[in-house]
């Protein structure tokens, strides 16, 4: 994609919070969402002389999970080292992560634009490393605040390719990655507690294919905040170029409020860190036995399921809005695999209509929608018997999902079934018609809509619990005798 006379470039590293129970090298409770400051810390955590770091070796086996659904090569040999830099919240005065030799290797993403089309995105590498803790800045306080609940925490950091060209080609993956972090299981990818983080590096170029100078803007936790940041940058940097300025390769921050970045430091080079290998952890030896066995445990990934979904005749959209939550894909996909097209197509009308409705509104919850599906079935078997109308339908699924009702009973209880006793259908459809002659007598001239109206009367006489094609077949019969 070229900006005036310039070509944009963009390169994503992710940093994706592992859901351990413990963190990475200490004992410590991983969940700090919730916890008072500096509670969920240990001596390793703090730096104490003489601490020792153990791994964790469940992060092992979720790298492998995130590996594998990255399409990656995961590495039989890895290592840590130690990157070395000063900030209040690394009492260590250096992070353990792994610099030359990552447990994941190379991979892709294909992520979906709104178009339809594929972006595939290579990763070069991912590797696992320790967050550090926070810092807050109280405005107009002359001091800063260090929290050490997150310091320790597990990391993944996924490094992408440069191959993003728009804004919209970076929104896109950032949003494929948080799918494929979700599905795989490995984090809680909770955007708002930062469980999933984004830097993004922009570049322009009067030169397509060759890259410029970059910028980094950091710490993005929303994929608009990604979209935006670079569209921003794009055009700052081309704006400075056109001035005949120069572009300072910078780490930059995020202002969401003014929706603009802003400078922070200059950026570091690998050099700056000096990096060596981490003494007191040895190599992690994997075997391809292990490897292939946590690998095959994970489920449908979204390009599996949405190549699924298709064939239900729905469109990109739905599609789209029934993959952004796993617990509800896999309920249609159980679905699809035991039941016939036509049950499932109900189901999936309802997950992207009604039930998103009342998911959205906080009504129910996706556990309940789960737990709900004999119920679910239950209805759409009744509506492919005629036995209740979709409109009917749609009214009790609130009830059934969130009280485990019998649907059945529950139809018959308020007068919900769906009538097509022929006796009682002439009753209503005499009435209709006596107070609608003019309609009447354009079915008579053969004019098929009026057809339409009359059943409609009929279902509203009926509260729509007609059975509409009955209705029509009697209608028919009676004003062409």
């Amino acid at each position: 994609m070229k900006v005036g006379q310039f070509y944009p470039t963009i390169g994503i590293e992710c940093h994706v919070q592992f859901k351990t129970v413990t963190k990475l090298f200490t004992p410590i409770a991983n969940d700090a969402r919730e916890a008072e400051p500096n509670t969920l810390v240990g001596p390793l955590c703090f730096g104490l002389p003489g601490t020792l770091p153990v791994l964790n070796k469940e992060v092992i086996a979720l790298a492998i999970r995130a590996g594998t659904a990255l399409q990656a090569e995961i590495s039989e040999y890895s290592k840590f080292d130690r990157k070395h830099y000063f900030y209040p919240d690394l009492p260590k005065g250096y992070q353990i992560t792994q610099f030359d030799q990552p447990i994941i290797l190379e991979g892709r993403v294909e992520a979906v634009l709104p178009d339809g089309e594929i972006k595939v995105v290579r990763i070069e590498h991912a590797h696992l490393e320790e967050d550090a803790g926070k810092s807050t800045h109280p405005e107009g306080a002359d001091y800063s605040l260090v929290d050490l609940n997150r310091a320790g925490t597990p990391l993944l950091e996924i490094v992408s390719a440069p191959d993003m060209h728009s804004a919209a080609e970076a929104k896109a993956f950032a949003r494929e990655l948080y799918l494929l972090m979700k599905y795989s299981d490995v984090s809680e990818a909770n955007l708002y507690y930062g469980n999933m983080r984004f830097d993004v590096n922009v570049s322009v170029s009067t030169v397509e294919g060759e890259l410029g100078t970059r910028t980094e803007t950091k710490n993005l936790n929303s994929f608009r905040s990604v979209e935006k940041a670079v569209e921003y940058e794009i055009k700052r940097q081309t704006e400075l170029l056109e001035k005949g300025d120069t572009i300072v390769q910078e780490t930059r921050g995020w202002d969401d409020a003014k929706q603009k970045t802003f400078s922070q430091r200059s950026k570091e080079d690998a050099h700056d860190y000096r990096y060596f290998p981490e003494p007191d952890i040895p190599p992690i030896q994997l075997t391809p036995e292990y490897i292939k066995k946590i690998a095959s445990q994970l489920p449908k990934l979204p390009k599996e399921l949405r190549d699924s979904f298709s064939t239900l005749g729905l469109d990109r959209s739905q599609i789209e809005a029934i993959i952004y939550e796993p617990e509800i894909a896999h309920l249609l996909s159980r679905v699809q695999e035991m039941h016939d097209r036509g049950t499932a197509r109900i189901i999936a009308n309802w997950l992207t209509g009604e039930i998103a409705r009342l998911l959205s509104s906080h009504e129910v919850t996706v556990d309940e929608v789960v737990t709900a599906l004999p119920g679910l079935l239950t209805i759409a078997g009744m509506i492919d018997g005629e036995q209740l109308s979709s409109t009917a339908a749609k009214d009790i699924l609130l009830p059934i999902i969130r009280e485990k009702l019998d649907p059945k009973v529950y139809a018959e209880q308020h007068n919900l079934l769906q009538v097509s006793d022929e006796s009682d259908l002439m009753v209503l459809i005499t009435e209709v018609i006596t107070s609608n002659q003019k309609a009447a007598d354009d079915v008579r001239n053969g004019e098929d809509k009026a057809i339409g109206f009359l059943v409609g009367q009929v279902m509203k006489a009926s509260r729509g619990t007609a059975n509409p094609a009955v209705v029509a077949e009697l209608i028919k019969k009676q004003l062409t005798k």
